[in-house]
């Protein structure tokens, strides 16, 4: 098989290379999280048991489905970088900060810990965002800030809907 040259990656950019690595590195973990999370939103969305089934199945689904969006959005950012992204899904797991969830576990416990990796995951988010911010990335930055807002909007439905519990 062979291997394309490196240098036919490198998209141009008046970004300096530097920064863009610097960024490639604080957005590719990022982007393992972005896959974690999908899988494990999807995960609990499938194995959703009780008496809210069907609310909890619906806001599951459409919360995986606005994490599983910026999966693309993010690595094209750090190809038009002139960076890689991630390659496959050992990486993912190298990369990852989030804890897969191998268990069966009660329609509150998926809550609670979906609440705890989106407050995770926007903390992160919030890092890279300083990072590019830092390095003039600007589109990145706008990027993110979209992402920072849905994620917020995800911690406060999961929030809401454990009250009472």
């Amino acid at each position: 098989m062979k291997k394309l040259e490196l240098y036919k990656l490198e998209t141009p950019n008046d970004l300096d290379i530097r920064d863009r690595r610097r960024i490639a590195e604080a957005v590719n973990p990022l982007l393992a999280d972005t896959f974690a999370l999908f899988v494990k939103t999807k995960n609990f969305h499938w194995h959703m048991t009780g008496p809210h089934y069907r609310d909890y199945h619906l806001l599951l689904d459409e919360q995986s489905e606005q994490i599983f969006a910026m999966v693309d959005v993010l690595a094209e950012r750090v190809r038009k970088l002139g960076e890689r992204t991630i390659h496959s899904i050992g990486q993912i797991k190298q990369l990852q900060t989030l804890k897969d969830a191998n268990e069966t576990l009660s329609a509150e416990d998926m809550l609670q810990n979906l609440l705890e990796d989106n407050k995770s995951f926007l903390k992160n988010m919030r890092k890279v965002h300083e990072v590019c911010s830092k390095k003039n990335d600007f589109a990145t930055t706008s990027i993110l800030e979209v992402y920072i807002d849905e994620t917020e909007r995800r911690i406060w439905f999961l929030f809401e809907t454990l009250q009472n519990k």
